[in-house]
């Protein structure tokens, strides 16, 4: 890599950090166990959504053998709303890993660390450089950004053979006396100033050493092909009330997409003409009144829209085991789309 600036962008960038960063609370730490647990929940979602799941989070669960031994119902409801739950029971996985093999210290090379269930090349990049201070490379898509404009890379940044080229040229760049910070600078700068759209290059702090900056195509950057065409499904929620006022639930497959968390029924509005009688076919009950919707949105998953009407029922039932209080439904865990309802329900 021919960048003749080496020097200059690391004390800039390191500079600029240790000055302009954001106050967060995994910054206050340098637990590894901690700063673990911020970059899994920070994995598709923004940091200011983040801020309170990871506050609750490590109250809840302190040390890693606290949470390597909690049950699953209780991990899911910490993290309900923040989607992804594979994260999470990712996450547990590995840090089980890391009590029964390292006595509850996470591993400090990236050999042993990226050996852990859910520790991809960044993860294991981002720890080892916040907490220990390792001059290892955490690429993401901020990171990617940012040096694709400073280094005028134009290869395609959704191919995953790129993202190598990206993890090279923080292993030659990085500061190796203030790694934690050098790479956080990146993340911060993507985050801050090298946005995705009308960058703010008047305001950056090393806008003098950006070959995109110079020639003016900062915008240009990163190419970026478009993703997978998304796929949308339609649903009737069906919000089903016995005489005791108790609601009908589900839990989902313990494979798949949001699996283990609980969840009003759901009946395909495409594949069935009749949902109602589907419904009462299906979970045995009758029903007694349809109150009609009381909500129609939609949510988007990464390559997945679901298209949810939801309906309120009374309904008669002799299986009493599907049916929850309000009280029992506060502590179970349910997808943001469940909630949506839940919430609508108790407006």
């Amino acid at each position: 890599m021919n960048y003749p600036y080496k020097k200059e962008f690391q004390k800039e960038l390191v500079e600029w950090f240790k000055r302009e960063k954001r106050d967060l609370p995994w910054r206050r730490t340098r637990d590894p166990y901690k700063i673990w647990v911020s970059e899994v929940m920070l994995q598709q979602t923004r940091v200011n959504a983040v801020i309170p799941y990871f506050n609750r989070f490590v109250e809840k669960f302190p040390t890693p053998e606290i949470f390597a031994y909690a049950p699953e119902e209780d991990i899911l409801k910490m993290w309900e709303g923040l989607g992804y739950y594979s994260r999470v029971r990712n996450l547990q996985a590995g840090v089980r890993e890391v009590v029964e093999t390292y006595g509850g210290t996470v591993p400090d090379n990236r050999a042993d660390i990226s050996k852990l269930k859910g520790v991809g090349p960044y993860t294991a990049g981002a720890v080892l450089s916040i907490a220990y201070g390792k001059p290892e490379h955490a690429v993401d898509g901020n990171v990617m950004r940012v040096l694709s404009r400073v280094l005028h890379i134009y290869d395609d940044i959704a191919l995953p053979k790129t993202k190598k080229i990206f993890e090279e040229a923080v292993t030659e760049l990085i500061d190796p006396n203030n790694a934690s910070s050098f790479n956080q600078g990146l993340m911060e700068l993507g985050a801050l100033i090298c946005t995705p759209t009308s960058p703010k290059c008047l305001l950056c702090p090393v806008r003098e050493y950006c070959r995109a900056f110079e020639a003016g195509d900062a915008s240009d950057l990163p190419v970026k092909t478009k993703k997978t065409k998304m796929k949308h499904l339609y649903y009737k929620a069906y919000i089903a009330v016995d005489e005791q006022g108790r609601f009908l639930l589900e839990k989902r497959g313990e494979q798949g997409l949001l699996a283990n968390l609980w969840q009003f029924p759901l009946i395909d509005r495409q594949e069935n003409e009749q949902p109602l009688e589907m419904f009462a076919q299906q979970y045995d009950v009758e029903v007694t009144q349809n109150k009609g919707e009381i909500i129609h949105f939609k949510h988007v998953f990464s390559h997945l829209t679901w298209h949810i009407e939801a309906e309120l029922l009374h309904v008669k039932s002799n299986n009493e085991e599907q049916f929850f209080t309000p009280q029992q439904i506060a502590v179970l865990p349910m997808p943001v789309p469940m909630l949506k309802i839940w919430q609508e329900l108790n407006a």
